[in-house]
């Protein structure tokens, strides 16, 4: 290692899906000496998470480009120039050795200009459908570490390294909590349990999907449900649940202790974010998959068929969700061969050494260089 010490930005965001994963490989790098700036967009969830873990970051004006013929672009063109000069400066300033992109809009600015410093990058993409950002910026990045194979058709194939998605830090150690959970969130042991994810803000469909499984789960005696609804939908569905006087269940507006929650579920109901997916994994768990058709080229959806093809997920489209999911819940969690099935079947999609993966990589860039 040189006589200062190797310096790395790492910059993307707006979703957890960008900003844990960007903290795992924070924390792996910090761990061989090496100094770690953050760069994000203001206003978004990394510049809560990231100083909550122990960096330093620093907010852009930088914003998403909106799909539609709309007068709002003219303003994000505006703050991307914005960006752009500020990024200059902080790469004046903190002069990193390497800059990681870890996904969304806000890695543009300090990539770019990282390529016309002659800085090395490298990317890291979460989904199994690259997004625009990373598509652009890979064609001057060292390295691309992605999380699904067959990334050839938006990368170049001598640049790809397969490691996978990094993980929460709380889901690698999940020996003997289940007591301890079933406690915390005042749950049944012997009941099967349902853990319903809508996201941090609220999966809009999927909240409205449930309240008809609500009725049933209160005639029956051998089911719970564990409900995360996000802030948006939290204070309407917890009056539902009061004045319905539903029992066998547990609304939370977020879940703060994942390792719990995945620790004692039977059977998980998600959207189909990479990190989600990508937990859900880990953790080895069957799963219905809702992609949201509010994202980017429609990528839940593809990160969602990459399981379902080898029978490790089911999926149900959103237009259906209000119809289906129900019926399919039902029928899934009392089919304990189908469960044990897809339990089997997504084991060897899981990859645990993701972090320390792309830090070796990191790490690779950093050596050959110097």
């Amino acid at each position: 290692m040189k006589e200062k010490g190797y310096k790395v930005i790492i910059s993307g965001g707006g979703t957890g899906g960008h900003v844990y994963p960007a903290i795992a490989i924070a924390n792996e790098l910090k761990q061989s000496g090496v100094e770690i700036l953050f760069v994000g967009a203001k206003h978004k969830l990394e510049m809560i998470k990231v100083p909550q873990a122990g960096y330093k970051i620093i907010g852009l004006p930088v914003q998403g480009l909106q799909r539609r013929l709309t007068y709002k672009n003219i303003f994000v063109f505006i703050n991307l120039i914005k960006s752009i000069f500020k990024s200059k400066k902080i790469i004046k300033n903190f002069k990193p050795d390497v800059v990681v992109g870890v996904g969304g809009y806000a890695s543009l600015p300090i990539l770019y200009i990282a390529f016309k410093k002659k800085i090395p990058t490298l990317l890291q993409e979460q989904n199994s459908y690259a997004g625009m950002a990373n598509k652009f910026l890979s064609k001057k990045a060292k390295k691309i570490c992605v999380a699904y194979h067959n990334m050839e058709k938006y990368f170049p194939k001598e640049k790809i390294v397969f490691t996978g998605n990094p993980i929460r830090k709380d889901l690698l150690d999940i020996q003997n909590k289940k007591q301890d959970a079933y406690k915390y969130f005042q749950l049944d042991q012997h009941k099967k349990t349902i853990l319903v994810l809508g996201g941090s803000l609220g999966a809009r469909t999927i909240n409205e999907s449930l309240p008809a499984m609500m009725k049933e789960i209160k005639e029956r005696q051998d089911i719970q449900i564990l409900w995360q609804t996000g802030k948006n939908y939290y204070d309407t569905i917890s009056k539902n649940v009061k004045e319905s006087n539903y029992t066998n269940l547990n609304i939370k507006a977020f879940i703060d202790k994942m390792d719990y929650a995945y620790e004692i579920a039977d059977l998980v109901i998600s959207r189909a974010g990479a990190l989600t997916i990508s937990e859900i994994c880990f953790m080895e768990k069957p799963c219905i998959l809702v992609p949201s058709p509010n994202v980017s080229e429609d990528h839940q959806t593809k990160n969602a068929k990459a399981l379902v093809e080898k029978n490790a997920a089911l999926m149900v489209k959103d237009s259906e969700a209000k119809e289906k999911l129900i019926p399919l819940t039902f029928s899934l969690i009392e089919d304990s061969k189908k469960l044990i099935d897809l339990q089997e079947n997504i084991k060897p999609l899981s990859v645990k050494t993701a972090s320390q993966d792309i830090a070796k990589e990191i790490l690779k860039i950093l050596e050959d260089e110097s």
